[in-house]
């Protein structure tokens, strides 16, 4: 799992010793000007020095090679999490006279709003109070989803195809309304042309999803020798279909936007209560696995809900699993993360596509072994083992990524920054 964590890495390239020997250079590379501000070395430009040098300001050093951060920050946390964010650790700020990057914040930022050139704007950015919006979006899809379920059980023929295709149109705006703010969305933590990538990994996340509604039922009557037709919606069709599963997830939607929301506050508020980075680490990975395991209660209790309305299994395995694998992408994709999630959720969706492939590969001539471990896991555990096999071990590799990148401080900072 450490090719994942290197993907995501967000500040620039160097870590702690990198820092530590710039911190001890920069005494010696800047001089102050009469009007205090930090001027080059004369080395630097090739000048003899017109004035005299006075004893150099390491603080004063950082505070000028990270200006706009000074200026835009609204409070020391703001600072400590861009810091760490560029490497700087708590071994660095020692070199400054400091226990820890959180104390170090404090003076800078406490320099800079004494600072008439540097003090920040009074636009600064503000913490955003919760919207009732995205709290109706995030219901939305649930509600759509439901009338849709209800319509195809409802109608037949021709009219059930109808209601089929605007359900799912209509399921797929109001999700993609619910995931563009609020805590769920790809916000403008992110730098530019992140949101763009960010869609990248739409795709997939629809395969998922069409493989928890079609998959099941595809590979098998695959493995018995069909499909002889296309699926109607119905029960007892051809190609049964899996409305509990989709139904659930999106229900769910709320939830998890609301543990979300939870996540954001309660780290927010353990940045603000610890002295040190390892000791905001050490409460922050408690409280996202609690958060991870508050989704999946929610989740396993609507998939029960929703098989009891319907009369159908509610397919714990690849629901819960699906969930719990989606929910932790939109996680990291919120706090800028976005290679990850969308290698992981690209693994997954290959997995399944390459098992259903393998199936009917296996009727070409002399292919018949392809099909092996694929029939072996649905004899033994049944078709809906294999998206739970996948989304299962596609949901550990975000988890273990997400211990450990959500839970550093400079992933809860609202500042801009590269993914």
């Amino acid at each position: 799992m450490s090719g994942l964590g290197e993907l995501d890495r967000p500040g620039a390239p160097g870590g702690a010793e990198s820092w530590d020997e710039r911190s001890q250079e920069w005494a010696t590379q800047e001089t102050e000007t009469p009007d205090g501000s930090a001027g080059p070395h004369p080395k630097a430009s090739g000048r003899l020095p017109k004035l005299r040098r006075t004893a150099a300001d390491p603080v004063k050093t950082l505070m000028h090679r990270h200006r706009e951060l000074c200026e835009r920050a609204v409070d020391p946390l703001e600072i400590a999490a861009g810091l760490e964010a560029h490497g700087v650790t708590d071994r660095t700020a020692a070199r400054f006279r400091h226990r820890d990057v959180f104390s170090l914040a404090e003076e800078m930022y406490a320099r800079a709003a004494h600072d008439e050139e540097t003090a920040p704007p009074s636009t600064a950015l503000t913490a955003q109070p919760a919207r009732p919006a995205w709290i109706v979006l995030t219901l939305l899809p649930g509600a759509l989803c439901a009338a849709t379920v209800a319509a195809l059980h409802l109608t037949h023929g021709q009219a059930r195809t109808i209601a089929a295709a605007a359900g799912v149109l209509a399921v797929a705006l109001a999700l993609r309304a619910a995931l563009a703010q609020g805590p769920l969305g790809a916000t403008d933590r992110t730098a530019p042309g992140s949101k763009q990538r960010a869609s990248g990994s739409r795709p997939w996340t629809c395969w998922l999803v069409a493989y928890a509604v079609l998959g099941d039922g595809l590979l098998r009557v695959a493995i018995a020798g069909g499909p002889d037709g296309l699926p109607t919606g119905a029960a007892d069709g051809p190609w049964p279909l899996a409305t509990a599963p989709v139904l659930a997830l999106a229900l769910a939607c709320a939830p998890a936007a609301w543990c979300a929301h939870l996540f954001a506050v309660c780290t927010r508020r353990r940045l603000s209560a610890s002295r040190g980075l390892e000791q905001f680490t050490a409460s922050a990975r408690p409280l996202l696995l609690g958060t991870f395991a508050l989704f999946l209660s929610s989740l396993t209790a609507l998939s029960a809900l929703c098989g009891a309305v319907l009369g159908a299994s509610a397919a714990y395995a690849q629901t819960v699993t699906l969930g719990a694998l989606l929910f932790l992408a939109r996680l990291l994709i919120a706090r800028g993360f976005l290679h990850a999630p969308a290698f992981v959720l690209t693994a997954a969706a290959a997995a399944e596509a390459t098992a259903l492939a393998s199936v009917f590969a296996a009727r070409l001539p002399g292919c018949g072994f392809l099909a092996t471990p694929v029939e072996t896991a649905a004899d033994t555990w049944g078709a809906g083992s294999v998206p739970a096999l996948a989304c299962t071990a596609a949901a550990v590799a975000l988890l273990i990524h997400a211990a450990r990148t959500l839970t550093r401080a400079s992933a809860h900072a609202p500042a801009d920054r590269p993914c």
